[in-house]
């Protein structure tokens, strides 16, 4: 559950998966190992990927906690950018 949850955040972060291993000191390999279960996820490298995608180590344990960060990303993506230059209608 762990390393599916720091899945879903990262691509809805849109974050690279090359981004997150240089984050952690490891090869794309290596971070591939993590995420495929063959090297264990320790609490160290949770806590910089948590760091990285700028959400609490926990939200990873959880998935309502997961899809609620990914619900807010979501609608931080859709909303609509203002016009500020007040040249609106021109």
């Amino acid at each position: 559950m762990v390393h599916e949850n720091v899945e879903k955040i990262r691509e809805a972060k849109g974050v690279t998966r090359t981004y997150l291993a240089n984050r952690l000191k490891l090869s794309l390999q290596g971070y591939r190992h993590i995420m495929l279960g063959n090297t264990r996820l320790d609490v160290e490298r949770l806590k910089v990927i948590a760091s990285a995608l700028s959400v609490e180590p926990a939200v990873f344990f959880d998935d309502e906690l997961t899809k609620s960060v990914i619900d807010a990303i979501n609608k931080s993506v859709s909303m609509p950018i203002l016009n500020l230059t007040g040249t609106e209608g021109r």
